[in-house]
């Protein structure tokens, strides 16, 4: 059991590197265990719990009912893996699949129970919704803050964990500090991430909640809101300059492409070079850079 928990840390340890595998893999390595060892159950649904941790507050209905039809016809492809609680258990993945049974009137689901402790719940939880890219980026943010508060990173440490550049952690971490009317309108997707970024930035309140609304109802795009917030002086927080010893015009440039981009770029050899994690990474950025792609 100890051996098995000490690779399953590993696991999680590797899940939060750089280079790290993706939840699938993780996922496989758990119910390829479980197969092995003859570990799948079957729990009442009656039994079952949402994650506490679970970072994602709104549920496609639509894609749920489609994983509902394939329920139906097809059974529960995966286990939700579990962890024992207080009363039942709780759900450390699987939870669409889970709410998907309940709308079919399921009694039972496969499952995986597992001893992980809160944090592993938590930081589980966070990558099976960053890799499978369904989260608003207010959900993300309020995610990264709660493995920062319960584990007492610093926002370098969980940049590096979950592959992100510093600057983007800082930006997203920035538009908790909206109106929660605003925070509502990117929960709902009336605002982009780009937009939100560049309101993160204004001082009063109820300029922001002005400019958002213009972005609304205008449909302006992120060059033209961050144009108008010029053309009106807009005042913005006060920023905190931070020294650095190296004074080259490359890290200069680098430095300030990392904090509008919000992702890792090296400049060097006359080439530019920008990283991002995913499509819906790509798509962020491409959108601050005004850069529409047409198919």
């Amino acid at each position: 059991m100890s051996e098995r928990r000490n690779a399953l840390g590993k696991g999680l340890e590797q899940l939060f590197s750089d280079d790290s595998m993706t939840f699938e893999e993780l996922e496989t390595t758990i119910v390829d265990e479980a197969k092995k060892n003859d570990e799948i159950v079957e729990l009442d649904l009656s039994e079952l719990r949402p994650n506490p941790y679970q970072p994602r507050k709104k549920f496609d209905e639509e894609a749920l009912n489609e994983l509902a039809d394939s329920i139906k016809e097809h059974g529960v492809f995966q286990p939700i893996i579990v962890k024992k609680s207080i009363k039942g258990y709780e759900i450390v993945a699987g939870e669409r699949r889970y709410r998907a049974s309940k709308k079919l009137g399921l009694e039972k689901i496969p499952a995986i129970i597992k001893d992980f402790t809160d944090d592993e719940m938590m930081q589980i939880s966070l990558l099976e919704n960053l890799q499978r890219e369904n989260l608003t980026s207010i959900e993300e943010a309020k995610a990264y803050k709660a493995i920062i508060d319960a584990s007492n990173l610093t926002q370098e440490e969980l940049a590096k964990k979950v592959g992100k550049s510093r600057s983007y952690i800082t930006n997203i971490l920035g538009l908790l500090t909206l109106p929660v009317s605003i925070q509502n309108d990117i929960l709902e997707n009336k605002i982009s991430m780009g937009h939100a970024r560049v309101l993160s930035k204004i001082e009063d309140e109820d300029k922001i909640k002005e400019l958002a609304n213009k972005v609304i109802s205008e449909g302006l795009s992120v060059r033209e809101l961050e144009d108008l917030v010029k053309e009106e002086n807009v005042e913005k927080k006060v920023k905190v300059v931070r020294t650095t010893s190296d004074n080259s015009k490359y890290k200069i440039v680098e430095r300030n492409l990392k904090e509008k981009l919000g992702s890792d770029v090296k400049v060097s050899n006359n080439k530019i070079t920008i990283k991002f994690s995913s499509d819906k990474d790509l798509n962020r950025i491409l959108e601050i850079l005004d850069c529409n792609i047409e198919d």
